[in-house]
């Protein structure tokens, strides 16, 4: 698979597994949708690209049209959650004890009464961390309600992270707006503007002004782990506010293609969380929590044709902008400006590389693999070339190059560790600024 960190980053799809695709997590925000003339609450101006099927590819062809609701896997469709045509994510968890008895009548009475209390303790405990989560969480938990010039309105979530009035949602909660009332969990109304749409992924930062609004913790998602604890908290059809869902990790690093069936647009979504929240149109922005009502993820996806499929943004993701953002900076990200693929073992015999792991810079169809005027074109970077470290941290499959640029700011000179044919060299590579959607 190819990825690439290229503004246009809906490419012509192919059914052959080798050809390139996007870059994970470095490529620019896709075509915004255009909103629909309808207000009816399942066709949301705001809701997200189109239905895709289920893949790992960029599914739309340049001049075609995207059919909705195309069935993959057992006919999950992916939709990013907006307004009353989209998303949320949040999980159901319960938890399990398993006891090992004795058989000897003797022992039986006195070993019953310690096993039937442990049981009892682990569900209240799991209980009462959901209840401490929700209570330190839901204050700062808001909902938003968008309008957009032909009269189309649609509602979403976001939550504030930053007293001053700095609120993390998504993109397509807000994109083509041209009004937002953000509604506090006491019932408070302030008008909300937006500050920025981040060019790497479903997000977006929503302002408004006041000082001492309640916050949310922010925790990590760099060391979640499959199967604890994950809440969601959200607006689900706009309608039952403040609705908390609860569940487990289901998975980590995920690949998605997300749209809406009201346009023709789509968009690639990776590194997402998934989670079997019960998840519903309006939740779209919303936190996904740990046990400890840390926000770890933002709630962006869920396939519409199965259950308990649902998907988040690491926070981790969202830290720069949001910083940026308190700073009063504007919303940017880091650019190299090419197009690579992960090398595995089998990639590696069939293209005869001289190591197993690192990336190669590949073409996408017809796209270069080193664009034009980058800065990898003027680092001196040239296909073929494998990437094996940045900055002395090895790549490979645990680590992908995306992961390593993402925290650098542009303007930032990084080292690359390089294999040339036979000849390893080390080149300095000074970020860009990815470029936004056209």
């Amino acid at each position: 698979m190819t990825h690439y960190d290229d503004p246009n980053p809906i490419r012509p799809g192919a059914d052959d597994p080798t050809e390139p695709v996007e870059v994970r997590r470095f490529g620019p925000a896709p075509t915004q949708p255009v909103p629909p003339s309808s207000t009816a609450p399942d066709s949301s101006p705001y809701a997200a690209p189109p239905v895709q099927p289920w893949s790992t590819r960029p599914p739309v062809v340049a001049g075609r049209p995207v059919q909705p609701a195309r069935r993959g896997l057992g006919g999950g469709a992916i939709v990013a959650v907006a307004v009353v045509a989209g998303i949320v994510s949040g999980s159901l968890s319960a938890a399990a004890v398993s006891t090992l008895m004795r058989d000897q009548p003797a022992t039986t009475q006195s070993s019953q009464a310690p096993l039937g209390q442990n049981v009892s303790q682990v569900h209240l405990d799991e209980s009462s961390a959901v209840i401490s989560a929700v209570q330190s969480a839901m204050p700062a938990v808001v909902k938003i309600q968008s309008t957009n010039g032909a009269g189309g309105q649609g509602v979403g979530t976001g939550f504030i992270y930053d007293a001053d009035g700095w609120i993390l949602t998504n993109r397509h909660v807000v994109a083509g707006s041209n009004q937002l009332t953000v509604i506090l969990a006491d019932s408070t109304e302030l008008t909300g503007r937006v500050y920025g749409i981040d060019t790497l992924t479903d997000l977006a930062i929503v302002k408004v002004d006041g000082g001492n609004l309640p916050t949310i913790k922010i925790g990590s998602s760099a060391d979640l782990e499959q199967g604890q604890l994950a809440i969601a908290i959200g607006n689900p059809l706009g309608e039952f506010e403040n609705t908390v869902t609860t569940g487990v990790i289901s998975g980590l690093g995920r690949q998605i293609v997300a749209g809406s069936q009201a346009t023709s647009s789509s968009e690639q979504l990776n590194n997402l969380i998934q989670t079997d929240a019960a998840i519903n149109p309006g939740n779209s922005g919303g936190p996904l929590l740990d046990s400890a009502g840390q926000v770890i993820g933002v709630n962006t996806a869920v396939s519409q044709d199965a259950q308990g499929i649902g998907f988040a943004i690491p926070i981790d993701v969202a830290k720069p902008i949001m910083q940026q953002a308190v700073a009063g900076q504007p919303l940017e990200r880091p650019w190299i400006g090419i197009y690579y693929r992960p090398v595995t073992k089998q990639l590696a015999d069939e293209l005869n590389l001289p190591v197993d792991q690192g990336v190669v810079i590949d073409s996408s169809g017809n796209q270069p693999a080193v664009f034009p005027n980058s800065p990898a074109a003027s680092a001196g970077l040239q296909e073929g070339d494998i990437i094996t470290a940045l900055d002395g941290d090895q790549i490979d499959a645990e680590t992908d190059l995306a992961e390593l640029i993402l925290p650098h700011k542009p303007g930032d000179t990084v080292s690359l560790q390089i294999r040339r044919g036979g000849d390893e060299r080390t080149v300095q590579v000074t970020l860009g600024t990815l470029p936004e959607q056209p």
